[in-house]
């Protein structure tokens, strides 16, 4: 089993990222993984902090002259801005954030329970994820994520190979597939800035490249697409997520919803083994299993909780109406959700490939992935 843990806190020295079940054999490229980690801390709309910090990672154990040992993996994350011990608790608790909520849960301050629910540690799962997208790469899975709508303005797909489409991304100041249109949005997120309020958006992440059947239908907690959703969702900010067409199936009939099956002997040395669609509303995963073609899945993230024109809140100590605290923070960070849910997604596929081809190491994974595709074609 192929599996992530996390630990540190926003100002705290460093943040954490504790990979177990990774399989041996995998030179890790760590230029890669700290690439990631600077477009995470990219897009129009970030604050202050991302100027403080410049994350690279540090591997503390799992590796041997940069290949991968099959032992756990640990990886940290220095922060520049450590500060917890000079931090004053917060009385005043952020609507839309964990403040109150987890204050009243522990029995005790605000400070405490923002510092770890702080979006800051998502740079741990996009390093751990930055890991499992090259253990991906080697099986020719490709993964790319983007925005698709931002305050309002929708950015929606385009076509293209994924090397396209992230030259796309990776040409627009907001991360979305459509750069043409970023001084619109790159206007809306200043004017939003002057009014001390953020803004919100959608991300879509596409992987290519699967082959049918990770994941599976026969338990409930073990279903691919319920994995991913609990991965996304537990994204910070994150409240919606819908994989293919998504809630709009709800609104369509069965025969136009449901993707025809056809073959393509051509086509039969590929991982879809013929099996081709001509749409994909099913966003690649049926009955909790990749169907051979693309993911597709998409996320909601709200608008980022604090507010330098604070809503009301209650003062902790007083019990008297006050405007909430404020810290230092974003106006929009719709560009670094894109970033996280890509990579909490690579985890997740690269989960589902360990289960499906065994994980001690890349070399009998790559044996077992051939086999598998021999079996099913021979069939």
């Amino acid at each position: 089993m192929l599996r992530y843990w996390t630990a540190g806190e926003s100002h705290g020295p460093a943040l954490l990222a504790l990979v177990d079940g990774f399989p041996a054999g995998l030179a890790v490229d760590l230029p890669a993984i700290d690439a990631e980690l600077v477009r995470r801390q990219g897009g129009y709309g970030r604050g202050g902090r991302q100027r403080i910090e410049t994350d690279s990672v540090r591997f503390l154990s799992g590796l041997w002259r940069g290949t991968t040992l099959g032992s756990p993996l640990a990886m940290e994350i220095v922060n520049r801005d450590a500060k917890l011990e000079r931090l004053d608790d917060v009385d005043r608790p952020r609507p839309g954030h964990a403040d109150l909520a987890g204050a009243v849960k522990h029995l005790g301050g605000v400070r405490a329970v923002l510092e770890r629910a702080s979006a800051r540690e998502t740079a741990a799962r996009v390093a751990a994820g930055a890991l499992a997208r090259q253990l991906l790469a080697t099986f020719g899975i490709e993964v790319g994520g983007w925005v698709t709508a931002l305050g309002g303005i929708e950015l929606g797909p385009r076509e293209g190979t994924l090397p396209e489409l992230r030259g796309l991304r990776d040409s627009s100041a907001i991360y979305s597939l459509h750069p043409e249109r970023d001084e619109e949005v790159t206007e809306l997120i200043d004017r939003v800035g002057k009014e001390g309020d953020t803004l919100g958006g959608v991300v879509e992440v596409r992987v290519d490249g699967l082959p049918i059947g990770l994941g599976t239908h026969a338990q409930w907690d073990r279903k691919l697409d319920g994995r991913l959703a609990q991965a996304v969702m537990a994204v910070q900010a994150i409240k919606g997520v819908e994989i293919g067409l998504g809630f709009e199936a709800a609104r369509r009939r069965g025969s136009q919803v449901h993707d025809p099956i056809h073959y393509d002997a051509a086509r039969r040395d590929q991982t879809d083994l013929g099996f081709t669609r001509p749409t994909n509303n099913a966003g690649g995963l049926e009955a909790g299993m990749t169907n051979g073609q693309p993911l597709v899945i998409r996320a909601a993230m709200k608008p980022i909780s604090t507010l330098r024109k604070p809503l009301e809140s209650v003062n902790l100590r007083t019990k008297q109406t006050e405007e909430a605290a404020y810290e230092r923070s974003d106006v929009c960070a719709v560009s670094a959700a894109a970033v996280i849910v890509e990579h909490v997604v690579a985890f997740e596929m690269a989960a589902a490939l360990v289960d499906k081809f065994g994980g001690d190491s890349v070399e009998e994974m790559l044996a077992r992935w051939k086999l598998y595709h021999d079996l099913a074609r021979a069939r």
